[in-house]
């Protein structure tokens, strides 16, 4: 018999919100921004590729569509870590 019923999400992070101004993320109960100015590689990507995220190791999340891997530090303070793709 499986320990969780039907439909009961084992996942601990996910994407909550997109809007024209970035992206929101649950994890561990905790909601973090990422907006388009820090974060630019979800701004033209699909919601599918978007709301496609899973946690590697605590506190390190990866979208595999997007190969985007960001930690909770760089998310909560981006301004630490101000290196940003370049368009093409």
């Amino acid at each position: 018999m499986s320990l969780l019923a039907h439909g009961n999400s084992i996942s601990v992070v996910e994407v909550t919100n997109i809007s024209a101004h970035g992206v929101w993320l649950l994890a561990h109960g905790e909601e973090l921004f990422m907006s388009y100015d820090d974060f630019p590689w979800f701004k033209e990507m699909s919601v599918q590729s978007i709301v496609n995220v899973e946690e590697e190791s605590p506190n390190h999340f990866y979208w595999p569509d997007i190969d985007v891997d960001l930690t909770r530090e760089i998310i909560k303070h981006p301004d630490r870590f101000p290196l940003k793709s370049k368009s093409t």
